[in-house]
């Protein structure tokens, strides 16, 4: 559990890591670098969940040493699909991360959403539904890792 206070917010208690997989940890189905030491140092304080439509068929493969439960999505809509899955573990006891479309209701749903700006784009409706924005993956994961940055970037 990561549990930190933001001042103007309140107190935050994080006990769920949701990522989406590809655009967000992933580039062209490839794991991006940093990732896997991250997520397993987290492992360590949150359960951590990647969910996927699994576009390029790598997602179970490329999260094979990853401390974390891979869940894939079923065809169609999974921006639902998404919010349903935070909603059953408890939104706000969930930090999301994601970048496109289909992540803009868990991020707007969870008790903090990160978006990434990453190198497969950024979709806006997903910005919009965002708390904190980062260009690069491990820096959101960093943000947890050590939480007095997110205090740093939300306090009123």
């Amino acid at each position: 559990m990561i549990r930190v206070e933001i001042p103007g917010r309140g107190l935050l208690v994080i006990e769920h890591l949701v990522l989406d997989f590809n655009g967000t940890m992933a580039k062209d189905g490839v794991l991006i670098p940093g990732v896997e030491e991250r997520l397993n140092r987290l492992a360590g304080q949150l359960t951590v969940h990647v969910l996927t439509a699994d576009t390029f068929g790598t997602g179970r493969e490329a999260c094979r040493n990853i401390k974390a439960a891979v869940h894939l999505l079923e065809p169609g809509e999974g921006g639902s699909q998404k919010e349903k899955f935070i909603n059953r573990l408890g939104a706000e006891q969930t930090v999301t991360v994601g970048n496109g479309a289909n992540d803009s209701l868990m991020l707007a749903a969870a008790a903090l959403g990160i978006i990434v700006l990453g190198p497969e784009g950024t979709s806006v409706r997903s910005l919009q539904s965002a708390d904190v924005v980062v260009t690069d993956i491990n820096d959101g994961l960093d943000m947890l890792l050590h939480p007095k940055r997110l205090v740093a970037t939300l306090r009123t």
